[in-house]
């Protein structure tokens, strides 16, 4: 039943005094916030030992890199991270946890391996990302996690018209392969310039599942541990959207050739988080130009 007593002056004096004093608590607990201490700044030395600390967990689906803008060590986390694994980092961190900047997003970091169009092998589909030379050999790059598990590669499912041979592959640690143009009805175009890429760097990634996408960089010299296993380092990370099958497809910014998918999270749908093999040292490690 409703109380429909009315509030007798003392009682409304009460109610305000109640009130003010509610007021002044608040301010008392707010006002020292504004004294408080700065953070503490991290130096070099103490973000790469953080650094390696992240590295030395088994935990997987994470991807981090050292950022020297903000003197943390930026740690993305996606959807199969637990709070437990968070809390490993953090431990493994020790008296440099204060450094660690965790954020999440959504879907799992994983190997876009998948079967549909473009370079085909072994029930695999993945894309070219920029056609090479040496001495006159035609090649082209593609992810290492690719021609790891491909030898032979073909324009189409059914496997009917050669491509080539898969000659070089390197993941985990990198992820880079190069396969030789062993037919030469097929064209190799080219165009490109290697560049290294920057933060804040306007980007467009093209594969074979989801055509060319756009976005940003966001990350240099960014350490992923895939969920599906296999830990890369140096890569490139961007707000690009990719799916599976995208793997091995080129990230360039208009004739600047910056990177080779690796893998990532979410899809074109939803957006988010993928990397990229920078393609500078691909093309070092195989002693190959761009064309």
């Amino acid at each position: 039943m409703r109380n429909t007593r009315t509030a007798t002056p003392a009682r409304r004096a009460a109610a305000f005094a109640a009130v003010a004093t509610g007021l002044a608590a608040v301010t008392a607990l707010v006002l020292p916030a504004a004294q408080a201490a700065a953070p503490r700044a991290y130096g070099a030395e103490q973000l790469a030992r953080v650094d390696r600390a992240v590295l030395a967990t088994d935990v997987g689906g994470i991807a981090w890199h050292v950022d020297r803008a903000t003197g943390t060590v930026a740690v993305t986390a996606d959807s199969t991270v637990t709070d437990a694994g968070l809390a490993r980092i953090r431990k493994a961190a020790g008296d440099g946890a204060g450094a660690l900047r965790i954020t999440r997003t959504p879907g799992t970091f994983t190997r876009l391996l998948g079967p549909g169009d473009a370079i085909y092998g072994s029930g695999y589909r993945c894309s070219v990302a920029f056609n090479v030379v040496k001495g006159g050999t035609y090649s082209f790059l593609t992810a290492g996690h690719c021609g790891n598990v491909v030898k032979t590669w073909y324009t189409n499912s059914a496997q009917s018209t050669l491509i080539g041979a898969t000659t070089g592959s390197s993941f985990p640690g990198n992820d880079y392969a190069i396969v030789r143009y062993d037919n030469p009805a097929i064209s190799h175009p080219g165009g490109y310039t290697a560049a290294d890429a920057y933060v804040g760097e306007p980007v467009k990634r093209s594969g074979s599942t989801t055509g060319t996408k756009s976005g940003t960089v966001t990350g240099l010299n960014v350490t992923v541990r895939y969920s599906g296993g296999g830990t890369v380092r140096g890569m490139i990370q961007t707000n690009v959207c990719a799916e599976p099958g995208d793997s091995g497809g080129a990230l360039y910014d208009g004739t600047k050739a910056l990177g080779i998918t690796s893998g990532g999270s979410g899809n074109c749908s939803v957006g988010g988080t993928t990397f990229y093999q920078p393609v500078p040292e691909a093309l070092s490690k195989y002693g190959v130009s761009l064309l």
